[in-house]
């Protein structure tokens, strides 16, 4: 196992790292709109399942996207860059909400995914013989 991880660059096990914290958050968002329908909590019914089922939809395919990265798979890059740009979205409502501490946090983990995924180690990894590396 040890050897699994030291083939992999630091900043990949970052980007894969911040991209499972991701989908971990949407699943808690998910389990929670559930837990508000199922003890009554919620005042709309009509909209806390389709969250529950958003969210706990965007978890699975995050944490997918994630082991994929983990597992140096190509296709996972874009995916990864791409949750980034939504994120920083989030953030900026976050932002225009008054609320900035969580959209400074959202910023953040935004900026620093995106630099460890398109940093040169990670597409080094991804993409073997393609940078020259042969």
């Amino acid at each position: 196992m040890s050897s699994e991880v030291s083939s992999r660059p630091f900043t990949v096990v970052v980007a894969a790292a911040l991209e499972a914290l991701i989908g971990a958050a949407a699943g808690v968002g998910g389990l929670y709109s559930m837990f508000t329908a199922v003890t009554g909590r919620t005042g709309e019914l009509d909209s806390a399942l389709p969250l529950t089922v958003i969210g706990l939809g965007v978890a699975a395919l995050l944490l997918f996207v994630a082991q994929g990265l983990w597992r140096l798979k190509e296709w996972a890059r874009t995916p990864v860059f791409i949750t980034q740009l939504f994120l920083g979205v989030v953030a900026y409502y976050m932002f225009t909400s008054g609320q900035y501490l969580v959209g400074g946090v959202l910023v953040a983990v935004a900026v620093a995914a995106s630099a460890a995924v398109l940093s040169p180690p990670t597409t080094a990894a991804l993409f073997p013989g393609e940078w020259g590396e042969e």
